[in-house]
């Protein structure tokens, strides 16, 4: 199999190094899966055969460090602010790998973020995790880290990347690091996750579509100047009337001026030293109802780009979930899209609600379902009292019903009128 993935790709220029491993340890999957010399005397050999048939590129494992003096490079295991430790514990796992292998490239860091929860206080574990480490156990479930205990927020897993990304970016002894991954993916090991059987570590859903995390990236790496205000699917706020919130923007540009309601709140230069967002940050102390941000950078009318979000914010704390509501819009394809609401007693969304609700279509057209997407889900958790999902209609006369429900709330139905 590796010569035949040399054969067939050595000619793209994308790519630099030949992986041998991953996770190598054959436990408990095989008998005598724990045989350092056999793994040893195998991963030699399949070296030789990567370097015989392409000695222009280096070698590689993962988090098999019995290993890690046969191959060109190796990246042990740092999963800083995620299955260990805290994520401002990275400079001091880097520093210590530096020194203990010569040709150190970190691959995988990151972490779960589901589109739409935000928090004002996202858990950072301080005061319940062990912050100072940085590897993830070989069972999970014998441990305490953010995976187990967080809430999954978006606002977390964006300070998570600007940590990593403004070390690996500043410190000039650092190759770098390799994020995991790019994209939410299928995957038959999480069932219970909020959107079930996904993994939800990607900068972008499933569909393609930027979580906040992908403009952290895009602030410290793209060309084209652009401005994003945190977060534009956080645009439902509660809090007390007097305290000010922290705005961050991301932005590859050198300044960025911030307004609130038309009135401007200064001019920020970015570092990429600073954290959060190289210092793009603003407190904003929102009115009750709606408020307007917008977020500015340029010289001059030529090269000026800009960023709104509209915020609705409230100083009232909802109450506990009553009920889930039901409504619909129409879609330039033709198709519905059905939202749930968790609602208190008096009708405020519960902003604080993440549990699972499962729709159905029960007439008049189908779920567009099982595509692990934020809206392509009959099982998904809610960001912040707050869960879609499109409806295909079919071609029949007849109206279309929808019911959502959970161990709380049994069934809230809705029939669209075709």
């Amino acid at each position: 199999m590796l010569k035949e993935i040399i054969s067939q790709n050595h000619n793209h220029p994308s790519i630099i190094i030949w992986s041998l491993g991953n996770e190598m340890y054959w436990l408990p999957d095989f008998e005598g899966g724990g045989d350092v010399d056999r793994m040893n005397t195998f991963l030699t050999e399949l070296n030789t055969i990567a370097h015989n048939l392409d000695p222009s590129r280096k070698t590689a494992i993962r988090k098999y460090y019995e290993g890690a003096d046969i191959v060109d490079v190796f990246s042990p295991s740092i999963w800083s602010g995620w299955y260990s430790g805290s994520y401002k514990s990275y400079q001091k796992a880097i520093d210590t790998y530096k020194q203990q292998y010569k040709h150190f490239l970190h691959a995988e860091y990151g972490g779960s973020s589901h589109v739409g929860r935000h928090s004002e206080s996202p858990i950072t574990g301080e005061g319940v995790i062990q912050s100072d480490g940085w590897e993830e156990a070989i069972v999970q479930t014998q441990v305490s880290n953010i995976a187990q205990i967080g809430d999954w927020s978006e606002n977390y897993i964006v300070d998570l990347f600007d940590w990593h990304l403004r070390i690996s970016e500043t410190d000039p002894d650092f190759v770098g690091n390799v994020q995991w991954a790019f994209k939410d993916f299928g995957t038959p090991l999480r069932p219970e996750n909020d959107i079930p059987y996904m993994n939800q570590k990607g900068l972008m859903d499933r569909a393609g579509k930027p979580k906040d995390a992908f403009y952290v990236f895009k602030s410290y790496w793209a060309e084209d100047p652009f401005v994003y205000i945190e977060s534009h699917s956080w645009t439902e706020r509660q809090g007390p009337k007097d305290l000010a919130r922290t705005i961050s923007v991301f932005s590859n540009c050198d300044k960025v001026t911030l307004y609130h309601n038309g009135i401007e709140l200064g001019t920020k230069i970015k570092d990429i030293n600073s954290f959060p967002a190289s210092g793009l940050t603003w407190d904003v102390l929102f009115q009750e109802g709606g408020n307007e941000l917008v977020a500015i950078s340029g010289d001059n009318t030529k090269n000026i780009v800009k960023d709104t979000l509209k915020v609705n914010y409230r100083y009232q704390k909802n109450g506990a979930a009553k009920r889930l509501t039901l409504s619909s819009k129409k879609l330039d394809n033709g198709n519905y899209l059905v939202t749930s609401i968790a609602e208190d007693a008096n009708g405020l969304r519960c902003l604080d609600y993440e549990d699972k609700v499962y729709f159905q279509c029960l007439e008049g057209g189908r779920t567009f379902n099982n595509q692990g997407t934020p809206t392509g889900s009959e099982i998904i958790g809610m960001a912040n009292g707050k869960a879609s999902i499109e409806v295909i209609p079919d071609k029949t006369t007849q109206d279309v019903t929808i019911m959502v429900l959970n161990q709380n709330f049994k069934g809230t139905y809705l029939t669209i009128k075709k």
